[in-house]
């Protein structure tokens, strides 16, 4: 596919979204919509058999999520991922890791967003205060047993795909150590 143009439609402080004129292969125009969206950190902090989630409203489903601690950095900015992990967990739990392994990548919604995050596993972790933007003040953190995190995928109380999908590069990780 070939980009033969675009347009920006809207922006805002953490996204923009364009729309893209294309060529195919066979010679044929389309468009393509695309949500342009900074890449982002996710954070599994794990002590033991112990994994730590937060839950926040996520306004487009109308309803509060537990999830692994992710985010982008402030407007759009570019940050390393290292950094950004380590801004994330902070932010949202107050933790400080010790140690931060980076997992993979995961992409959120390829055929729709440029968005890809990178996986980190967050351990030594150091309990401090965290330091949340406005939109995250109702935030909730709290520590779950492993038993209990993948019990909560089972009966669809966590149905965040990017948590989900990182877990699953935590378990090949575990699985890869000798």
């Amino acid at each position: 596919m070939e980009t033969l143009g675009t347009r920006e439609v809207y922006a805002n402080p953490w996204m923009v979204v364009r729309e893209d004129a294309i060529g195919r292969a066979d010679g044929t125009t389309g468009i393509y919509g695309v949500v342009d969206k900074p890449h982002y950190a996710l954070v599994i902090p794990m002590d033991g058999e112990r994994l730590r989630l937060v839950e926040q409203y996520r306004y487009p489903l109308g309803m509060r999520r537990w999830e692994f601690p992710q985010g982008t950095a402030p407007e759009r900015a570019d940050t390393g991922p290292s950094a950004l992990a380590e801004r994330e967990l902070r932010e949202e739990t107050g933790l400080r890791a010790g140690k931060l392994v980076e997992l993979g990548v995961l992409d959120v919604a390829p055929g729709m967003s440029s968005q890809r995050g990178r996986v980190f596993l967050a351990t030594e972790l150091v309990e401090g205060f965290h330091e949340r933007e406005h939109e995250e003040q109702d935030m909730r953190s709290a520590w779950f047993p492993r038993a209990e995190f993948e019990a909560m995928i089972a009966r669809g109380d966590i149905t965040d795909a990017q948590s989900i999908a990182a877990y699953t590069l935590l378990l090949l990780h575990e699985h890869a150590q000798p």
